[in-house]
């Protein structure tokens, strides 16, 4: 018997996506699929070039398909989406850009430009087309992170500035620009050269661009996610409880702008001693715990404090396990969120505030017990964790006034008492729903 389309969509079924959670047949993965006697051969259309899992998926498609009766050869190849982002400004050099990533941090001095430089290092040396731009127009680190001093800038034929090629690596900054020079400029003198650096850059064919943003949430910021069609953010923080407090400001910004925060990245979370290689946690422990459970938004790696682990300088070959699982992370949050978020239904009244996912599951609490629950750093310690809020301040009668999605992780609440500053992450409410049916 002739194997069917049928028999081998049975089979590819059988293969799970660890982020969907469902089979790769529904999620409509399998294109291409031809059926040539007992030749058999189909395209699995992955959400993103370097996903950690497409060479599982491949070896599995051909061991299932090529366990089925009449079956004589199965070829399957991976594929991804090619870019198809709207373009802003016309002759774009972002036109041929199939994801680009912002890589940004509520406060300075928390190795954002470090952690964006060896992101960027880690997918080129894997054979990917990469691009990295730093966007710091008053103080771009990029020169510095790959000893690059004495670069002059080339333009081609059209005005567009050509990207300095770094072992593979493209990669550009206003510093190749500026020198040692400061930069002494007004907001729109600013926002002029970001937009210049953002679409005069002659990138080619990216698989990758990662954005190095400046610290915090300013004019620059503003500029590029109002330019750029950003397909997500990495946010980089300490352990540190002064790090973390501004990790929500940078959430906030990007989920007005519609940018999905792919995670958080804690730098400089533990150090290893060479003597007697104990993990040491340098600025404490917790930090992930805490922005979960503040925040809705999970830490996707963590990094140590060991700057000679992944180079001082980026412009040799880099390799860091640390660094490396950090990117397979970034990778696959960038494909989950590739197919949209899902945001659930939000009621709320005088008595409840109630959530409904797609699925129908529903979560239904009361108001004053959830105004209770608040995480923020007016109702919670935030060195200590301990709640500072007296809950028997509490009206009686406190309501939301409205509820505001935040991505697809959180609500954030304007009570009637005036307080709204606080997150309340899903997985929270869910948790505060378990307890109360016990």
């Amino acid at each position: 018997m002739a194997v069917t389309e049928k028999d081998i969509l049975s089979r590819l079924s059988q293969i799970i996506d660890p982020d969907f959670q469902k089979d790769i047949v529904s999620l409509g993965f399998i294109k291409n699929l031809s059926i040539d006697g007992g030749n058999i051969s189909f395209d699995i259309n992955i959400t993103t070039p370097a996903c950690p899992v497409k060479d599982h998926f491949r070896s599995e498609a051909e061991r299932l398909v090529g366990s089925l009766p009449g079956v004589q050869k199965v070829s399957a190849k991976v594929t991804a989406p090619s870019a198809g982002r709207q373009q802003k400004v016309e002759k774009s050099g972002l036109v041929s850009v199939d994801s680009i990533i912002a890589v940004a941090s509520g406060k300075g001095g928390v190795g954002k430009s470090t952690v964006a430089a060896a992101l960027a290092k880690e997918l080129s040396q894997r054979g990917y087309k990469v691009g990295l731009l730093d966007t710091d127009i008053f103080g771009p680190s990029l020169p510095t992170l790959f000893d690059l001093h004495k670069e002059e800038l080339q333009g081609t034929a059209d005005n567009m500035i050509v990207p300095i090629e770094v072992d593979g690596l493209k990669v550009m900054s206003f510093g190749f620009w500026l020198g040692d020079s400061p930069a002494i400029m007004r907001g729109p003198m600013v926002s002029n050269y970001i937009q210049q650096f953002l679409h005069q850059v002659a990138w080619g064919e990216l698989d990758y661009l990662f954005l190095d943003l400046p610290p915090g949430t300013g004019d620059i910021q503003l500029t590029i996610t109002q330019s750029v069609q950003l397909d997500g953010a990495v946010i980089v923080t300490t352990p540190q409880a002064l790090s973390l407090a501004d990790v929500g400001k940078g959430i906030l910004m990007f989920d007005r702008v519609n940018v999905p925060v792919l995670g958080v990245i804690e730098n400089m979370a533990y150090f290893i001693c060479d003597q007697c290689e104990k993990r040491h946690l340098v600025f404490g422990e917790g930090a992930g715990r805490s922005l979960s459970r503040r925040f809705g938004i999970d830490v996707i790696a963590q990094l140590p404090l060991a700057p000679h682990d992944y180079g001082i300088t980026f412009n040799h070959h880099v390799e860091n396990k640390a660094v490396a699982d950090a990117v397979d992370q970034v990778v696959m949050a960038l494909g989950k969120y590739s197919r949209g978020t899902e945001r659930p239904e939000i009621s709320f009244d005088s008595a409840n505030v109630t959530v409904t996912w797609k699925d129908g599951h529903t979560v239904s609490l009361p108001n004053r017990e959830l105004r209770a629950s608040c995480q923020c750093a007016t109702c919670v310690n935030e060195f200590t964790g301990e709640q500072v809020l007296d809950v028997n301040t509490i009206d009686a009668a406190i309501q939301a006034k409205s509820v505001q999605p935040i991505g697809n992780y959180a609500i954030s609440i304007d009570w009637s008492d005036g307080h709204s500053t606080g997150f309340f992450p899903y997985t929270r409410l869910k948790e505060l729903a378990a307890a109360r049916a016990l």
